[in-house]
């Protein structure tokens, strides 16, 4: 069996004197007989060590982790702990949250198919802000306040026009995509206008995420600029720009730091012409080589001259 390249592996990850596989210095081998398989093993030190790089690289209270890279109590809670915002995409996201001990305030509501249930339990909880995704959810922010007077804090999903380098079912930032207002057909445009000659919501900011697993900088640093560009139009109190930044998963890739992704954004975010203030929303850059999955092999088939099989 080859060996695994460390940079796809937990910080922790060692080879103990009896040559299985260690995380944070509990043998995996161990593990899995204790706990059963599959077992997920997470390295708490590896994601407190990326949380707070984030927070030295953008600032606290400006880093919103995307819970749905991973989420359960734990997670949320630690992500609270090191400074960070949450960013929940459903009502349940949300109650694990707030079960968790995560303010409201402390999250950001996101998701293109909100329901009204969930929109009243995300402004019941208080959270930081929505991030509003089509007409239709302003169309349901307005007929909750007609009914009950609360005011949602908005941002607007922006659609920028930019196609990632990644696989083309998680890219969202071109101009077919599915999330947000089009910038470039004057949709953005039209949401904001309605926006802040509403009653019914507070415009505060822009949003935009250009797509997930995106390894190329300029990617980041083009939708930067377009962003920070309609933002001085617009001349908005935020700005958040996403997440995406890919993780290595096989030992040919090596992906941007999360320092290396916020120094190919500051270029743009200098020329904000106000003091308007930054997110970002990384998630798989935070989680996912903080952990490991425990199986069994039960079977193995070796087919000659083509492949071999194992069934865990």
């Amino acid at each position: 069996m080859s060996r695994i390249a460390k940079h796809l592996l937990p910080d922790s990850a060692a080879t103990n004197a009896l040559g299985h596989l260690e995380i944070g210095g509990c043998d995996l081998v161990a593990l899995a007989a204790k706990y059963g398989t599959p077992t997920f093993v997470y390295d708490e030190n590896h994601l407190r060590a990326r949380c707070q790089e984030a927070v030295r690289a953008f600032g606290k209270q400006r880093v919103v982790y995307a819970t749905k890279a991973f989420l359960c109590g734990a997670m949320a809670r630690l992500a609270h702990e090191e400074g960070l915002l949450l960013d929940v995409a459903t009502g349940g996201e949300l109650f694990v949250a707030l079960n968790a001990g995560v303010p409201g305030s402390a999250c950001v509501m996101h998701g293109n198919n909100k329901s009204t249930e969930e929109l009243e339990m995300a402004l019941d909880a208080g959270v930081q802000h929505i991030v509003v995704d089509n007409f239709d959810e302003l169309d349901r922010l307005d007929a909750i306040f007609a009914k009950s007077a609360k005011r949602a804090r908005i941002q607007l999903r922006i659609t920028p026009g930019v196609a990632v380098h990644t696989h083309e079912f998680v890219s969202t930032g071109q101009d077919d995509s599915k999330f947000g207002f089009n910038l470039r057909n004057g949709d953005a445009q039209r949401a904001v206008d309605r926006a802040r000659s509403s009653t019914s919501v507070e415009f505060v900011g822009i949003h935009c995420h250009i797509g997930s697993n995106v390894f190329a900088a300029e990617n980041f640093a083009q939708a930067a600029q377009i962003m920070v560009d309609f933002a001085n139009q617009l001349g908005v109190d935020e700005l958040t720009l996403g997440g995406g930044l890919g993780v290595a998963y096989i030992e040919a890739e090596q992906a941007p730091t999360i320092t290396q992704w916020a120094q190919s954004l500051a270029v743009a975010t200098a020329k904000l012409e106000k003091a308007t203030k930054v997110f970002v929303e990384p998630g798989r850059a935070i989680v996912a080589s903080a952990a490991v999955t425990l199986y069994r092999i039960g079977a193995i088939k070796h087919l000659p001259g083509i492949r071999t099989y194992v069934a865990v």
